[in-house]
């Protein structure tokens, strides 16, 4: 049998309307949508201006850098150098402390708790792996 369909017949605008207020924004959705506008306006604007005095600043002072040129190069290089040579010692003389201090806590007995003694570890973790196999089937020679 046919489906039953309504005696009336629905209009194409009445549909189209119901489709429209659908997909209406709310009034929340609005005010967001307003605000997101503005907000990027402003934005746009502050950009604007930005890249307008960065422009102005360099017609201004070409001179100045021009002029001042050969003293620029020689500062970047030694102010490049004492920063990368700085950092570096900093992060030599970290790494150095770390490595020192491993043995110097093995040594003196602070290790972590449970950690245990090297091969101690070593052993349980070889232990730990073989009962893993041994679980799945996998057949170990002895």
């Amino acid at each position: 049998m046919a489906a039953h369909r309504p005696s009336y017949r629905r209009r194409k605008s009445d549909t189209f309307l119901q489709k429209v207020k659908a997909l209406a924004p709310d009034s929340g959705q609005l005010l967001g949508f307003i605000i997101l506008f503005i907000l990027a306006s402003v934005l746009i604007i502050l950009t604007g201006l930005a890249a307008t005095a960065v422009i102005l600043g360099f017609i201004f002072f070409m001179p100045l850098i021009l002029v001042s040129s050969p003293v620029w190069f020689p500062i970047g290089a030694v102010l490049f150098v004492s920063i990368v040579g700085f950092l570096s010692s900093c992060s030599f003389g970290a790494v150095a402390v770390a490595v020192l201090l491993w043995p110097y806590r093995y040594a003196n007995g602070t290790q972590p708790v449970e950690s245990g003694t090297l091969d101690q570890r070593g052993k349980r973790i070889i232990d730990e792996k073989y009962n893993h196999a041994k679980q799945y089937g996998v057949k170990m020679i002895a």
